[in-house]
């Protein structure tokens, strides 16, 4: 079952709606009459409407977009943070004055914890607990690389932390065994302990609210390992009318995990890899053979080459199942690419780093590899099946951000990256367009189907033809109105 077809926040009956004048790409415009959270019929303009109306006025009418691959938590933290790393940060004068201003803000909200994110090495060297004393020892610190693998915290951290005492392989150290203030991998165990963990209600309404603003219908929650305890805050979450969007979270292995909560819908097993404890191709088989044993498919982050070629061969040795997918997939070699179409992988991409990142990579990956990054219309043309995250807050977490990157290719600086990769306007769009068991099926705007919707200002002769091409990138369009089953969640006047 579907998870828009399980009874949640928003799938049960909602009064009556008509959207009047929507361009759904035919001849002319129609009226999209809506009931009980799902499109009923569609009909001549201006034939009636029960209800109240919405008025697209001839703009695009489509599927509201789903983030496939976001960190929900993650994002909301944000919100406590400082940036400490480009585009915002770029060198060690600004890195200490981010630090410093993060400390203005800590101690004006009463909190004892400095959280900064973003960081990579080029703006002030590879981090540890004394090179973050140098610029703050009076408040605990801790710094995300933007990899989202490792934090790095200060010594007045590490003491408020007791990570002298800490048994756990994610707290690096150093020859004499005292931690060098870098830990891996180490969310769940930072979360709690810090003070800075985001409210269930809050923060997570307002980046919900930014994210019905730009369309955002449904998100898949990719965060890792998820606990008993993690259930219970969605649930929370959900319950608390936290999100005006559906949502779905990566599964686990957990024993005690239960079934998902009214309103959660349950994806993918994600199975997270790491270069430092790669497994080998039986290991990784007989990890989500396990998965598959229950029903359920596998989401494997694949960010470097080595990940790919393992979870490749993985796959092949445990059989894929419907639904299993590679997430980012950053670097694909092209003689994998075969086997991916034979096993039915999906791969769940995120164009929106070649934007953010690209100038990075230009100077960081080889050049044999660049053609290799976050692939697209290879895969599409080789009949992968492709859809994408934002992967925020590791990525932009406006989605039209990766929509033009997939079409534009292009760096913040403005060079190409990956030209070959490019994709027109509607491929691009359609990799938000998937259902969450189905990232890369292109839900429809059609009679029986639920009525989660976008209204933009432009029609789709415009959306589709006068920017769909790498030479003409993707504006940012207009959301005029954002539907969640059949509830207008952002803009219109009803």
């Amino acid at each position: 079952m579907g998870q828009h077809d399980r009874p949640g926040r928003y799938s049960t009956a909602s009064a009556a709606l008509t959207i009047r004048a929507a361009d759904l790409g035919g001849p002319r415009p129609v009226d999209i009459e809506i009931a009980a959270g799902a499109v009923r019929r569609l009909r001549e303009v201006g034939q009636g409407a029960a209800g109240p109306t919405l008025e697209a006025d001839g703009g695009a009418v489509l599927p509201g977009l789903h983030d496939h691959h976001v960190h929900l938590r993650a994002l909301a933290a944000t919100l406590r943070s400082v940036p400490a790393g480009p585009p915002d940060v770029r060198d060690p004068a600004g890195f200490r004055a981010a630090l410093r201003r993060g400390r203005e803000v800590a101690v004006a909200a009463g909190r004892s914890w400095v959280r900064a994110v973003g960081y990579h090495e080029s703006v002030a060297g590879r981090l540890d607990r004394h090179a973050l004393d140098a610029v703050l020892d009076d408040l605990a610190v801790r710094v995300q690389d933007r990899s989202g693998a490792m934090w790095t915290v200060n010594s007045r951290a590490v003491e408020d932390l007791g990570l002298d005492a800490v048994d756990d392989p994610g707290v690096e150290r150093d020859a004499a065994g005292r931690p060098t203030g870098r830990l891996f991998r180490m969310d769940g165990w930072l979360r709690g302990r810090t003070g800075d963990a985001p409210d269930g209600a809050a923060d997570l309404a307002l980046l919900s609210r930014e994210a019905a603003a730009r369309g955002v219908t449904g998100f898949t929650d990719a965060t890792p390992d998820l606990a008993p305890e993690e259930l219970e805050y969605w649930a929370r979450a959900v319950g608390e009318g936290a999100l005006l969007q559906h949502l779905t979270v990566m599964w686990s292995l957990h024993p005690g995990l239960g079934p998902p909560p009214p309103g959660v819908g349950a994806g993918p097993v994600k199975i997270l890899l790491d270069d430092v404890s790669l497994p080998v191709p039986d290991e990784l088989a007989e990890r989500i053979g396990r998965a598959h044993e229950l029903g359920r498919p596998v989401a494997v982050h694949c960010v470097t080459r080595a990940q790919t070629v393992v979870t490749t061969a993985a796959l092949a040795r445990a059989g894929s199942i419907g639904g299993d997918r590679i997430e980012h997939g950053s670097l694909i070699p092209a003689e994998l690419v075969p086997d991916l179409v034979r096993a039915g992988i999906t791969v769940v991409t995120n164009p929106s780093l070649v934007h953010d990142r690209g100038d990075r990579y230009l100077e960081d990956v080889e050049p044999a590899d660049r053609d290799d990054l976050y692939r697209c219309a290879s895969l599409v043309g080789a009949g992968v099946r492709v859809a994408a995250g934002t992967d925020a807050p590791f990525g932009n977490p406006d989605p039209w951000v990766s929509v033009r990157a997939a079409v534009g290719r292009r760096t913040a600086a403005g060079a190409p990256l990956g030209p070959g990769e490019a994709v027109d306007a509607g491929t691009a769009v359609n990799l938000f367009l998937g259902g969450p068991d189905s990232p890369a099926v292109a839900r429809r705007v059609a009679p029986g189907h639920p009525a989660d919707l976008i209204v933009l200002d432009v029609p789709w002769t415009e959306l589709h033809t006068s920017v769909g091409s790498a030479a003409a990138p993707l504006p940012p369009p207009l959301v005029r109105a954002t539907v969640v089953a059949g509830r207008v969640v952002h803009g219109g006047d009803t």
